[in-house]
Order: C-alpha cells, then sequence, then structure tokens
C-alpha cells in the first residue's frame, strides 16, 4: 500500500482491502471507469446503495465498476466492522459490486486514496458527508465529483457517466 507522502498520479496506483479481506488492488479496474462512493449503513443517504446497485448491473457490462468505500467519519454512522457491513449491504440492498474494507476518508488518518483524491485540482476540498461520489475516467483520472445528495439517477451523474463509458 502507498503511503501519504508518495506522489499518486491515478487511481490505479492504489491497493485497498476488501470487505473479506482480500487486496482490491485498483489497477485491476485499468480500462473502466469507476465510481468511488464513501458509503455508511446508518446515514440518510443509506437508501442510495439501491441505485449505486442499479448502475452497477445495468452498466458494468459498458465498463463501469462502483465501488463502495465505508467510512465512519461522519455522525459515526458506519460502526460496524467489515463482516457486518457485508451481511448488512448483501441482505439489505442485494450489493454486488466491490466494497472495500473501513477506511478513514477525512480527517487524522486519512487514507492516502482519499489524500489524492481530495487534493487533485480538479476535485479539491475535504469529503464533506457519506455517498459522496468521485467518477474516475478509463484511465484512473478524476473526472467528476458529486455531493451527498446527487443521487446515482440524477442527471448531473448520469451525463457525466455517459462521458467516460
Amino acid at each position: 500500500m502507498l503511503s501519504a507522502g508518495d506522489p499518486m498520479t491515478t487511481l490505479h496506483d492504489f491497493t485497498l482491502k476488501a470487505l473479506d479481506g482480500s487486496e482490491l488492488p485498483l489497477r485491476d479496474f485499468r480500462g473502466k471507469a469507476v465510481l468511488l462512493v464513501n458509503v455508511a449503513s446508518r446515514c440518510g443517504y443509506t437508501p442510495q446503495y439501491k441505485g449505486l446497485q442499479a448502475l452497477w448491473t445495468e452498466l458494468r457490462d459498458r465498463g463501469l465498476v462502483v465501488c463502495g468505500v465505508p467510512a465512519n467519519e461522519f455522525g459515526a454512522q458506519e460502526p460496524g466492522t467489515d463482516q457486518q457491513i457485508q451481511s448488512f449491504c448483501e441482505a439489505r440492498y442485494q450489493v454486488t459490486f466491490p466494497m472495500a474494507s473501513k477506511l478513514v476518508v477525512k480527517g487524522p488518518g486519512q487514507h492516502p486514496l482519499y489524500a489524492w483524491l481530495t487534493g487533485d485540482a480538479s476535485a479539491p476540498g475535504d469529503v464533506q458527508w457519506n455517498f459522496e461520489k468521485f467518477l474516475i475516467d478509463r484511465e484512473g483520472r478524476i473526472a467528476g465529483r458529486f455531493r451527498s445528495d446527487v443521487t446515482p439517477e440524477s442527471a448531473a451523474l448520469r451525463e457525466a457517466l455517459a462521458k467516460v463509458l
């Protein structure tokens, strides 16, 4: 895993841990567009899991990867273990898209991936809340950023997805 001091150029430079404990090398997504979303199980935006799963089902054959990244920085709305998070997502929303292990997206201990995402000139600034979305193009570069209130069904997100697919 890369550290915060390493120069990052694309999403493909990072490796996360998956909910099941295996490695999730983001280089495996090379050539695909990625919608990276920090998620939480006890948030008012949690029903967006349904729309994210629908995007994954609809667009994965066209090259979209939806990737959930559980985080607990906002109102402690993701307190569970990786196993609890996985069970919740599968039982409640039938999530089949890739899910990372819980990590820190803001503040002390921020994961290097989120330091890169929020430090990039195209999408600067801290993550504000759960279900914030980063759209990454097929080359691993940030192509868009969408706040929590932009749903997976929104016209703005759909237009951005169309451009990178």
